[in-house]
């Protein structure tokens, strides 16, 4: 490009401790630049965004595929407070109807079906929550994960044709183009055409749920017990967690928009700001679980404590961004990488204590309590290594779900890349947004595990459809193909 772009980010490295950029979800990115030229780093965010939509269309399909039907999963627990509500005579005005048609950006559904299908004696069916013949919704309104991958692809296709027509055919600059591109998005959803009618649902159920993100929830004039915080939202404040950077990005974004043509100065709040924004996920998912430990502690939950634990570990995500941007406001090059080598083991903490989470608690395995017993057919005699680590039932296989956690394993701790960063990577740029696609990509495959393992806390203890059956014995021959002929009882069980 003919035009200049910003040294911060296009500069060849020469010392190994000089750490500049951001390498994870939980250290902040360079701001400090020219202020004009076509910086990759606009076209970060929006790209991740754009991916991040795509991802999510593959995990409705994934969840299509092996019948797991995510938009009950997602609004259970918004449907029994209302019913709560209804038997109580209140009103709850904080969740409407308007989410049991819409689950952020993934499907629609009618309210009053959902209750239809949690009432009791009602079977569980297995069929797409978006299939309209079950549900009555035009096909128009319903969303499929195609629907999803083609708009992904629509979005950057958008992105492409706005930044190459803004910047070399009317010689606009970067930031101009990240705001035609915002601009063309917003005006296309809000244009009434039938075919963008299920965005502009789903948008609208993100603003509301944005909204339930910084509802205290604590406003209790009747029962004296915070409203526990459903499972969507849960769900949704995860999802913004992995977009971190992203909200770095729009901070730095506005920063570079307000001193725009000249460059942004060398000042404590030029870093802080967009850190903050950056932070803001963390915050809101820490506020969560010390909403349900108080809950828990107004009940004698025994199990309260796991809140606090859950806090901790998004606490442990904030100090690298601390850190990280303090490192930013320092000159000193030793000082600099004496911080370094902090840093390096904040991260290390964070990504370990965030794996051991999504293994037991987000995901349920390595929990022998659910080795045993009815869950999934199988006795403790039959134990073995495999089922020490996963659980008895998957609904995705073992392969797969082994699969997975290998995968998040080796993810958690893509932060090490920053060791090789200038051997792998052409420029900053290319290095952060790898990240960035890393980090999405980990989060649609824990997406997966996530939403199976509610799924089946949600229905513990009820009749299990034949198809979970059939897929239970296929799952057992998989794990333990032996074990019938070693065990006598277990034959008789067969048989019987």
């Amino acid at each position: 490009h003919h035009c200049r772009s910003w040294p911060s980010y296009h500069h060849t490295y020469t010392s190994p401790s000089y750490q500049t950029t951001m390498s994870s979800g939980q250290e902040v990115g360079e701001i400090f630049g020219d202020g004009s030229g076509p910086a990759m780093s606009l076209l970060r965010s929006p790209t991740v965004i754009i991916a991040a939509v795509g991802l999510w269309g593959m995990n409705v399909y994934l969840f299509k595929l092996f019948k797991i039907d995510y938009v009950h999963v997602l609004t259970l627990d918004l449907i029994k407070e209302k019913e709560t509500s209804a038997r109580k005579g209140g009103d709850n005005k904080e969740d409407d109807n308007s989410d049991l048609c819409s689950v952020g950006s993934t499907g629609s559904i009618p309210g009053p079906t959902m209750t239809n299908r949690n009432s009791k004696g009602s079977k569980r069916r297995a069929n797409s929550p978006g299939d309209s013949n079950n549900h009555g919704n035009s096909a128009d309104s319903e969303v499929t994960a195609g629907k999803l991958i083609i708009f992904s692809l629509s979005l950057l296709l958008l992105l492409h044709m706005s930044t190459v027509t803004w910047i070399d055919f009317i010689g606009g600059s970067a930031i101009g183009a990240i705001f035609i591109f915002y601009l063309a998005v917003i005006v296309g959803i809000l244009l009434p055409l039938p075919s963008t009618a299920w965005i502009r649902t789903a948008c609208m159920t993100i603003f509301h749920r944005t909204f339930e993100l910084i509802n205290p929830r604590c406003f209790c004039l009747g029962s004296g017990i915070p409203r526990a915080i459903p499972f969507i939202d849960v769900f949704f404040a995860d999802a913004c967690c992995s977009l971190s950077k992203v909200f770095f990005d729009w901070g730095m974004l506005w920063h570079l928009a307000w001193h725009y043509p000249e460059p942004v100065p060398m000042e404590l709040h030029s870093i802080i700001i967009p850190s903050v924004a950056a932070s803001l996920p963390y915050f809101i998912r820490a506020r969560q679980c010390l909403v349900m430990y108080t809950i828990g502690a107004m009940k004698a939950d025994a199990k309260k404590y796991q809140h606090m634990l859950n806090a901790i570990k998004y606490s442990t995500s904030l100090w690298p961004l601390v850190v990280s941007a303090y490192q930013k406001t320092i000159t000193n090059e030793k000082e600099k990488a004496a911080l370094e080598a902090f840093l390096i083991v904040l991260l290390a903490i964070n990504s370990t204590y965030s794996l051991a989470w999504d293994i037991i608690m987000d995901w349920g395995m390595m929990q022998n309590t659910c080795a045993g017993g009815s869950n999934g057919g199988l006795t403790k005699s039959h134990s073995s290594c495999a089922h020490s680590v996963l659980r008895p039932k998957l609904r995705f296989g073992a392969p797969t779900s082994i699969g997975i956690l290998f995968i998040d394993i080796v993810l958690r701790y893509s932060w090490v890349l920053r060791f090789w960063e200038t051997d792998l990577f052409p420029n900053a740029d290319i290095y952060i947004l790898c990240t960035q696609f890393l980090e999405a990509i980990r989060r649609s495959l824990w997406n997966l595990l996530r939403v199976e393992w509610e799924h089946i806390k949600q229905n513990k203890g009820k009749e299990e459809d034949a198809d979970d059956d059939v897929e239970m014995m296929e799952q057992k021959a998989f794990l333990a193909p032996k074990s019938r002929s070693m065990s006598p009882s277990f034959q008789h069980k067969q048989r019987s």
